[in-house]
């Protein structure tokens, strides 16, 4: 199997990791997240957050403010695995129920993410992620 066909598996198991996710549970993000620094996050609202510990308590924090009944999926442009590295990019979707509103919110945006082999498995090191505006 090439590093692109490994990668390419690895990536229907990230769809199921933002499926959680946007359901509140952050677990499955936690085993794919680096363990080793560096790690970081450009969440879609600004700001920067690094250190792998660090990175992964916000990401908790995120899934601890969504309720069940959310859905996602991730759009990949595309992708390329080679060595010990590799990322996607594209757009994720999402109608994800935040807890204390009535209606679900719909989200669009912009991801890139790059991930690191850590111990033979893949790991996240670096999301960036901003809402998709339509241009003018």
């Amino acid at each position: 199997m090439t590093d692109q066909d490994d990668f390419t598996a690895f990536l229907e198991q990230r769809r199921r990791v933002a499926q959680a996710y946007v359901n509140g549970d952050a677990g499955p993000l936690g085993e794919i997240a680096a363990q080793a620094n560096p790690a970081s996050f450009f969440p879609p609202r600004g700001g920067r957050e690094q250190g792998a510990g660090h990175v992964t308590a916000v990401n908790a924090r995120g899934a601890r403010s969504m309720e069940a009944g959310g859905e996602t999926t991730l759009e990949v442009l595309h992708s390329q695995a080679s060595g010990d590295l590799a990322y996607w990019t594209g757009l994720q979707h999402a109608s994800v129920r935040f807890a204390g509103q009535a209606e679900p919110a719909q989200m669009h945006l912009r991801v890139t993410e790059i991930f690191r082999r850590e111990d033979g498995d893949w790991k996240i090191i670096h999301r960036h992620a901003d809402f998709q505006v339509e241009a003018k």
